[in-house]
């Protein structure tokens, strides 16, 4: 019999999207794969090559258990330059990926019986990982097409339970941005009831506004005693696979954490860790640059796609990498006996009638909702959209038709 734990965990879907999209291929059909939560481009040649003079070398002993003393360093100062506060090694931890330093955080910080305030739509490790760790999550939606928090809404959803808020922008999957004014308000609420903020910023790379991306740090100082800044390489040199990301954090966290990932992971990946050392000794920021622009020209050209779109409001996208389309004007007009009556229904549509690949929003907590990536290779994200569109538009006239006959 399994662990009781188990079974408060659904399955991944995002993962059932790429799986879906990767049995559709292997039967012959030709797929544009716009689920993916990774950016499909070769990255930095720094990374590569420092990988390669690692495995050289021989570079095959453990580090210590929260990461190379060098990279630390390296991304203290890389954090410092990033939020203009001072950053030390001693407070930054590697970790393998992001998703461990989550883990990581709601491990060190949660008991049975905490409760956990996440905005929703949200993305599925984080209600995954604080039911692992024991707690409660306690949703707040976001609701289109802004996709913004309410902050009265989250004070209201505050008891004598609630340990910490998790936020995330820019988010996965809306691609909301949160202004300042929306972190130092988050931030009152998390000085004046004593909880702890674990922010995701993993797609801190990719703003479209013309801002730069603000931390919660950054327009809230104040907040640095309570507060977990979780990050990753993996969205900004498209290494999603080396599985290496990091968080800084307060002392007592980073000495919970050497104790956790001691018995978990042992250390994060060596190899990937002298990579990335490399990429931030040599590095010229030339990558990252062009990856934005590359991205930021994605977004252009896909807004203007998805601007053809009937009964659908066009997505914000001014953050992360993603389309996050309202479909629930469109759902709602469809017949109630017809054959599509769910944005899951859509996505299946799109897989097996069009071949693209989305991800729908019950994965994300929304019943209303579709995620399209626009990290794909321009050429088929532009194809793949306008497939969307197009299936999307003669939805409705296709469904009264089956309704009808």
């Amino acid at each position: 019999m399994l662990a009781q734990r188990i079974s408060l965990l659904s399955g991944s879907g995002t993962a059932t999207a790429r799986e879906a999209a990767t049995r559709a291929a292997a039967t012959g059909c030709q797929i544009i794969d716009l689920a993916a939560g990774e950016v499909i481009i070769q990255p930095p040649s720094s990374v590569r090559e420092g990988a390669i003079a690692a495995i050289k070398a021989g570079t095959n002993r453990y580090t210590d258990s929260i990461g190379l003393s060098p990279l630390r360093k390296k991304v203290a100062e890389k954090l410092s330059a990033e939020t203009g506060l001072a950053w030390n090694a001693e407070d930054i931890v590697i970790t393998a990926g992001a998703k461990q330093g989550l883990l990581d955080a709601a491990l060190a910080v949660l008991d049975p019986g905490d409760e956990v305030i996440i905005i929703r739509p949200y993305w599925p490790t984080f209600p995954s990982q604080v039911l692992l760790a024991g707690a409660r999550p306690v949703f707040v939606d976001a609701h289109a097409p802004t996709y913004i928090p309410d902050v009265d809404a989250i004070g209201g959803a505050i008891t004598r339970h609630t340990k910490a808020i998790i936020i995330n922008s820019p988010n996965n999957p809306t691609g909301a941005v949160y202004d300042r004014a929306i972190l130092r308000a988050i931030g009152d609420l998390a000085i004046n009831y004593q909880l702890w903020i674990v922010s995701d910023e993993c797609y801190s790379s990719f703003v479209f506004t013309g801002a730069r991306h603000e931390s919660i740090l950054m327009a809230y100082p104040e907040l640095r005693s309570r507060t977990i800044l979780v990050n990753a390489f993996s969205k900004e040199l498209a290494i999603t696979g080396w599985r290496l990301g990091y968080f800084a954090a307060p002392p007592e966290i980073v000495s919970a954490t050497k104790k956790l990932q001691s018995h978990t992971t042992s250390n994060p990946n060596v190899i990937a860790q002298y990579a990335i050392l490399h990429h931030l000794q040599v590095g010229d920021g030339r990558f990252e640059l062009e990856m934005h622009q590359r991205l930021s020209q994605a977004r252009n050209t896909g807004l203007l796609i998805l601007s053809g779109l009937h009964d659908v409001t066009i997505p914000g996208a001014k953050g992360s990498f993603f389309f996050y389309l309202d479909l629930s004007s469109l759902v709602t007009s469809l017949p109630d006996r017809g054959l599509v009556r769910s944005t899951d229904d859509i996505a299946r549509l799109l897989l097996e009638e069009t071949g693209v690949a989305s991800v729908a929003g019950r994965a994300f907590g929304d019943v209303n909702g579709l995620r399209l990536s626009f990290g794909a290779p321009p050429h088929l994200l532009e194809s793949g959209l306008k497939r969307v569109v197009e299936t999307l538009n003669r939805l409705k006239t296709t469904e009264e038709v089956a309704y009808t006959s």
